[in-house]
Formats: structure tokens, sequence, C-alpha cells
């Protein structure tokens, strides 16, 4: 069970795109909403240069992250149910990966404010890899580190980026629809509204290889 970690496990999308919108505003890059959710599901450095060509990257990552201080920005929430279906699904005995593209800091900070981060010891972050999603490489390095099957891997999405990367690893995916509307998650095998809504094992039957 490979869990995305924004819009998936913590509903902080709205927040993520408050802050793009600032740093675009700042430099007075013309954006609306379909572009500032072209950042969702990926990781930051990779977006930045499509808008920001020859830019000094480090640095506008550097200035985005800064704006996480403003007293503006809406609050960071659970996802309902998030916390208690890891749990079910640790309890059950089934491995456990977070694959997110999001910083270390930041998933870390994420996983403690759910109370799970002493359940999901494999994190692969930003960090981790040399492309992020849509690629699939941040899913199948987590799988390698579980020691599994990417076919046998069940990945949870709320991002078109993340739902790629999930199907160009082989693994089945389930969409979870806080971020986007469930139309917008066609290409997952099951789309649910929250975390509320599924049960390991028996709610994925049928989307199991």
């Amino acid at each position: 069970m490979l869990f995305d970690l924004d819009g998936t496990l913590i509903n902080s999308e709205r927040r993520s795109m408050a802050m793009w919108a600032m740093l675009l505003r700042a430099h007075d890059v013309r954006h609306d909403d379909a572009i500032l959710r072209g950042f969702m599901g990926r990781r930051g450095r990779d977006v930045l240069p499509e808008f920001f060509p020859g830019g000094d990257i480090e640095a506008l990552f550097d200035e985005v992250v800064s704006y996480g201080e403003h007293p503006d920005l809406p609050e960071v929430e659970l996802v309902p149910g998030a916390s208690s279906f890891v749990r079910q699904v640790v309890g059950h005995g089934s491995p456990v990966a977070l694959v997110t593209s999001a910083t270390r800091w930041w998933a870390e900070s994420a996983l403690a404010q759910l109370d799970v981060a002493h359940l999901i010891s494999t994190r692969i972050t930003a960090e981790d890899v040399t492309e992020g999603k849509p690629h699939p490489g941040p899913f199948l390095l987590a799988a390698a580190a579980l020691g599994v099957d990417p076919v046998e891997c069940v990945v949870f999405e709320d991002s078109a980026a993340g739902i790629a990367a999930a199907r160009a690893a082989g693994m089945s995916c389930v969409g979870v629809a806080t971020t986007l509307d469930g139309g917008q998650l066609g290409d997952a095998d099951l789309v649910v509204a929250d975390l509320t809504e599924i049960e390991w094992p028996a709610g994925l039957d049928r989307i199991l290889r």
C-alpha cells in the first residue's frame, strides 16, 4: 500500500496553491487556477523551470517555502479517515510506504500530525529521486524498499501526475477526490471521496490483480 501525502492523507493543496500563487505574483508571472493545479502531485523543483527557464531554481524554491509562514494561508486539515485507514492496513499486516513529491521535513511533520509516523517507516520523498511524478520512479523505489512486486502494489493518489506515475509503474490505483473531482481522476481503478469510503482488504477486491 503506497500512500501519497498532500491531498491524500492531509488536505493541504489549497495551502500549496496559495503559496505558488504568491511566488508567481511576486515575479509578475500570469497564472490562474488551472496553471496552479499543474503543480499538484509534482516536485516543485521539477515545475519551476517551466515558469522560470534559466532561473535560479533553488532560490525560487526557497522563496516559495518562505511563504509557508504567511498568516493568511489556508489551514492544513487531515483527510477524513486517513489515520484510521492507515492503522487498519498496518494492522492487517500489509507493507506500507509513503511516496510524496514533498520534502522530507514536510512529510515527517505531516505524519506526526496524523499520528502515524511510527507506522510508516518507508518514506520516499522529493530528495530521494532524480525524477519525480509523473515518472514511475518514486513508486518503483518504494516497492523495491518494501521488497514487493510493483504489480502487487495499490497506490492512493489525489493528482493526475500521481495516478499517471502509478499507472506507469504497473500498479493499481485508488483516486482520492479531495483536490480534483472524480471525473478528473478517471485513470484510477477506483475513486473515493475520502478514506472513510474504503476498507482494507475487502474494499479493494475488485481492483486487486
